[in-house]
């Protein structure tokens, strides 16, 4: 564990130009890719070695990010980490320049501050006469990294101390909720602070799908005709009764029927003519999150392969034997303009291949919606605008290519004319006008810069811009009126339309009457749960596919065809966090944080003012939801969830089918992985489990519905499980070779105890583990003794009910023995069992503080020792 201070030591950092090359070098950068790609660009005096990203984190201990000490953080190496920093220690003998090339980003500032107090600190080898050097650069080409080491620059604090107040802000979320998340929500994770706004988006997008009631409509398309040789043209009933229709203004057949009548016997003529030209513009390139949207929607990547992908296209593809390049600018980036250079270099490809007429006549000026330290940045494009994407199918795999392609049409679309569409509108009315209708058309005049996206099809049939914008435009009625959501249905001759003259006289030749029924609000896709946390401000460039994958590796959603479905665990915790801790997750807050850290970055914010505010806030509510009983937290999930879990039941019944007593409520499943269960509210007197919650992707956790669970029929099917359970009792990382477990051979005489070494509050298994023991070998008495933070003294307090080995226990009647309980000082504890513990673990005398993380169990029944070994 290493403390590092929050500024830089005084060190020489250098101005001047490092390339053509002034002494030997070291370059040091995130991945091996990069490293191979810019070594390939430079000379032997330069050594370009790579450290894999961040090379410490905040060590998982409980004092890691003290507040009270001026902010003193306790960092720790990976081995892994440790292993690249001794390389890059051992490189620097004889050399006169140290360099950092990471990504311009918070994290690469950290990267390099991080480096630089190991070197100096730890290993030593920064010597005096090192000079540093920070240099940026957007593309990896070889006049771009040349030109970066001509304007070097010292490491920019401020974004150092972004990322600062950003970890200690996420590890203090993640340190404090988890803990009681765990004890209120068994078998669940706590989502990490970042992650979630989008889970809470996806579970109220689900309450709002759960609480839809369809609605019937009519919509009535009469098909008009001037004379007999004309041919007819389909028109749009609007308003009745001089009264504008809304969607669900014909609600039924009869009056759908009624209208009918009324349109066949009037006669009608054109009121009003509209003409008019719609310049559709060209779109923005892409940033981070657009480019997400786009793939997700037209090429159905995921977040994070597409983010994998990207950096791969960064970080340079070989060509030839020697030859390596990046192919596009950096992929983490909210900036929206392009260099000088490369809008010259795009503009000639333009004139080149679609004409002088399809070049825009002035380079776009687009503006940036979203505040943020990224947005210097170049937007996303290629390197090379005339390495065209046919040009790499024999360099790139399938799935690079695509996403080349749609980078290179993209970034050649925005330098483009817009796209001209002309439509027309005939309004069309009876003698009184107290029923209108209408038809509308267009057709494109300058199809400008849609020229490029000939032949890109999305899922939904067109191409869609990443701000949903439909380039297609279906001209049906005006912006604000009703629009039929069969759209297609508008796509009308536009030459008929054309011809037609005001009050020329049409009658009805039939009328199309469509029954609809209202759908449910579509579930969030990738693409459209990213572009709605750029819209609101929650998350920045590189935490998108950070956050989804989360979600996904916490298995609070499932994920089919890009469209996310938050399962029911998702559910139960987000409505816990926003019960109880609404003051720091809701969406204005997690916002309102982003743009603080936008301000620690910009430096106009204090991180340390920031991090001890918010630190008040959040103590606030941990301390007020630690009070909180777990049944208190069972009847808010079952008010709120209470149609989800008891919609199923036949006849809406509640009442428990095995005793015919008992109501069934909504209960914490200890013993299972779900957590969760529907149970009679007589328990322990009445076992019944029924399964009524549980969606398809939990089934294989939960009992078949209508059952009453089983008791063990034999104590060798006991033994059968405690030994499937060793799997997860070795799998812990401390000393695996100690956890035992002692079982009866056979019949009750014989005297048994299980004992286990689980880490409680950081492997939620070991619960279910003690748990499932408890349950199988049902000893006739439990002796309880443990060594822990007092923090976690309520795990076993004897007048705690939320002390899960205590609360199993009593509900399976067993006689309950406490032993000692001991602070991490172990000062009350017997001399003997404390040195037992550190000859067992190989703990050094002074050292007692690592025995904080164990707990000892001891499960006895009567009767004579029998022990075995699985």
């Amino acid at each position: 564990m290493t403390e590092l201070e929050t500024t830089l030591p005084s060190l020489r950092f250098t101005g001047k130009s490092l390339y053509p090359p002034v002494g030997k070098s070291v370059v040091v950068v995130e991945s091996l890719d990069k490293a191979r790609t810019i070594r390939s660009y430079l000379g032997g005096m330069y050594e370009v070695l790579s450290c894999n990203g961040l090379v410490m984190d905040l060590d998982p201990g409980q004092n890691s990010a003290s507040l009270d000490n001026d902010f003193c953080l306790f960092w720790e190496i990976s081995n892994s980490s440790q292993t690249r920093v001794k390389r890059i220690s051992a490189a620097l003998k004889g050399v006169n320049n140290l360099i950092f090339a990471f990504d311009p980003s918070p994290e690469g500032e950290t990267i390099a501050w991080q480096i630089i107090h190991i070197l100096r600190k730890k290993h030593r080898s920064l010597q005096e006469d090192i000079l540093l050097a920070r240099v940026v650069f957007n593309e990896i080409t070889e006049q771009s990294i040349k030109a970066a080491l001509q304007e070097p620059r010292e490491i920019d604090m401020n974004l150092v101390n972004s990322y600062l107040a950003k970890r200690v802000i996420d590890f203090l979320f993640g340190f404090n909720i988890s803990p009681l998340v765990l004890r209120k929500l068994p078998s669940c994770k706590s989502p990490r602070r970042f992650e979630f706004p989008a889970l809470s988006l996806l579970c109220d997008r689900e309450s709002e799908i759960n609480s839809f009631r369809s609605r019937e409509y009519w919509t009535l398309y009469p098909q008009l005709q001037r004379t007999n040789r004309d041919l007819p043209f389909r028109t749009l009933l609007t308003h009745i009764d001089s009264r504008e229709l809304n969607k669900f203004s014909v609600a039924s057949v009869e009056e759908a029927n009624e209208i009918q009548s009324r349109i066949y016997s009037a006669q009608f003529q054109v009121i009003g003519i509209t003409r008019s030209k719609i310049s559709k513009m060209s779109p923005t390139p892409y940033s981070t999150s657009t480019l997400q949207q786009d793939a997700a929607r037209i090429l159905n990547f995921s977040s994070s392969i597409t983010m994998k992908i990207a950096r791969k296209l960064y970080e340079g593809v070989k060509f030839h034997k020697n030859i390596r390049a990046g192919l596009i600018t950096c992929f983490i980036t909210d900036g929206l303009h392009i260099s000088e250079e490369a809008v010259s270099d795009i503009r000639s490809v333009i004139i080149q291949r679609y004409g002088q007429n399809f070049v825009a006549q002035s380079p776009p000026e687009n503006v940036i919606k979203v505040k943020n330290a990224l947005e210097s940045h170049e937007a996303i494009r290629p390197t090379d605008i005339r390495k065209l994407p046919s040009m790499l199918a024999g360099v790139l795999d399938k799935e690079s290519l695509k996403l080349y392609t749609l980078i290179w049409f993209r970034t050649i679309s925005c330098q483009m004319e817009p796209a001209i569409l002309e439509k027309i509108q005939v309004d069309i009315g009876n003698s009184d006008q107290s029923i209108l209708l209408r038809s509308a058309s267009s057709r494109v005049e300058f199809p400008g810069y849609r020229t490029v996206f000939t032949g890109i099809v999305t899922e939904d049939g067109q191409y869609r811009d990443s701000d949903d914008s439909n380039h297609d435009l279906a001209f049906g009625i005006e912006e604000g009126q009703y629009r039929d959501s069969d759209r297609s249905n508008h796509d009308l001759d536009f030459d008929m339309l054309s011809s037609v003259k005001r009050e020329d006289v049409f009658h009805v030749v039939q009328i199309e009457a469509g029954q609809h029924h209202s759908q449910p609000p579509q579930r969030y896709s990738v693409a459209s749960l990213v572009n709605k946390l750029d819209e609101i401000g929650i998350g920045r460039a590189a935490s998108y596919a950070q956050t989804l994958q989360g979600l996904q590796d916490g298995n609070y959603v499932k994920v089919k065809n890009c469209v996310l479905t938050p399962k029911f665990r998702g559910r139960a915790v987000s409505a816990f966090l926003s019960h109880h801790f609404s003051e720091v997750t809701d969406y204005s807050s997690t916002a309102a944080m982003e743009f603080e850290l936008d301000n620690v970055s910009a430096g106009t914010t204090n991180w340390k003012s920031l991090v001890r505010d918010y630190s008040t806030r959040f103590k606030t509510c941990c301390e007020r939801t630690s009070n909180v009983h777990i049944r208190q937290v069972e009847e808010m999930l079952q008010n709120k969830f209470a149609d989800y879990l008891f919609g199923s039941l036949p006849d809406q019944s509640r009442l428990c089918p095995s005793c015919m007593e008992g109501t069934l409520t909504f209960k914490v499943r200890r013993l299972s992985a779900a957590g969760y269960c529907i149970g009679c509210d007589q328990h322990p007197r009445c076992t019944y489990t029924g399964k009524t919650l549980y969606s398809d992707e939990e089934e294989e956790d939960t009992p078949q519905p209508n059952t009453i669970r089983e008791e063990p029929k034999s104590m060798t099917n006991s033994l059968a499980s405690i030994a499937r359970m060793n799997v997860n009792l070795h799998s812990f990382p401390i000393h695996e070779n100690t956890v035992t477990l002692s079982c009866p051979s056979s019949g009750p005489s014989k005297k048994c105890y299980v004992y286990l070494v689980p880490v409680v509050h950081t492997k939620e298994k070991s619960r279910r583990d003690v748990e499932t023991a408890l349950y199988h070998l049902r000893p006739q008495s439990v002796f309880l003794e443990c060594y822990l933070e007092p923090k976690f003294y309520s795990y076993f307090h004897e007048g705690c009910e939320q002390g899960y080995a205590f609360k199993i226990a009593k509900a399976l009647e067993m006689e309950i023995i406490f032993g000692d309980i001991c602070d991490r000082s172990l000062k009350t504890c017997e001399d003997r069992k404390l040195d037992e513990l550190r000859l067992r673990y190989g703990f050094e005398k002074d050292n007692d503080m690592e025995l904080r993380d164990m707990v000892m169990i001891w499960l006895f029944t009567t009767s004579e020792t029998c022990k075995f070994s699985v």
